[in-house]
């Protein structure tokens, strides 16, 4: 489904991807994990065309389609949905009005008309309850004066609500406690499926103890230097980052 090949980037002429090679199946959940300044954000970022960041080398194929010349937006339609760490507020748009907007917007770039407003009102309900999200929550501007548990639920529900192919999640373990920490991985796992495919992107085993990955990617100077099954997760909570580290120089 996702292929990156020889991906090397750079922001601001200071090179960060150095050669990545990954590839991610429908039904597969990979975890990246690494170092801060390792590339993580990076190539998230990168595999969801965010413009600050310049493609020197390679590629990022989603279903066998190059997305070099893709904006943002285009491959969001094309089912890259990206989790940010700090998400942005918007007073005064309700996260159910924001959702409406988000899922009209992919339809029309299918050549679909709007769903109708009985259907729309049906989805939220359901993935709301899913997600255990309380009706009140909906209605409340989006992200302003959301706790970092609530803001990172809601990227859950939009996630929940686009259908993504393919969905990235950097760092949605970042400031929570064990309780959001629960209800968001449960969110993940319930909404994963034989047609979808998950990356996580996270400084911690912690995370992968919910969220369970088939594959485990880590990343040291812009490069993958490590790949195995969850155990490597755990073996890399157990020792830190320095053997990988010593690893990749030797």
């Amino acid at each position: 489904m996702l292929k990156i090949n020889d991906l090397h980037a750079r922001v601001e002429d200071k090179d960060i991807l150095k050669g990545i090679n990954l590839e991610v199946n429908a039904g597969e959940v990979h975890a990246i994990m690494g170092p801060n300044g390792s590339g993580k954000s990076t190539l998230a970022s990168v595999i969801a065309g965010k413009e600050e960041f310049e493609v020197t080398q390679g590629n990022v194929v989603l279903d066998g389609e190059d997305l070099e010349d893709d904006a943002p937006e285009e491959r969001a339609h094309k089912g890259i949905f990206l989790s940010f760490q700090y998400p942005v507020e918007i007073p005064g748009v309700s996260v159910t009005n924001f959702m409406k907007t988000a899922i009209n917007e992919s339809r029309k770039a299918r050549g679909l008309e709007d769903m109708p407003a009985k259907e729309m009102l049906k989805l939220i309900r359901e993935k709301s309850e899913m997600l255990e999200i309380d009706r009140k929550f909906l209605s409340r501007s989006l992200n302003e004066g959301f706790s970092g548990g609530e803001k990172k639920r809601n990227e859950i529900f939009q996630m929940a609500m686009l259908e993504p192919r393919l969905a990235i999640l950097d760092e949605t373990d970042s400031g929570l406690d064990i309780d959001a920490l629960r209800i968001v991985a449960n969110g993940v796992n319930k909404l994963k499926s034989k047609d979808n495919a998950v990356v996580v992107i996270t400084h911690y085993q912690r995370l992968l103890e919910y969220i369970v990955p088939d594959f485990v990617h880590v990343l040291h100077n812009g490069k993958i230097v490590k790949s195995g099954g969850k155990e490597l997760a755990l073996e890399l909570e157990e020792k830190g980052y320095d053997w990988i580290k010593n690893e990749a120089v030797v």
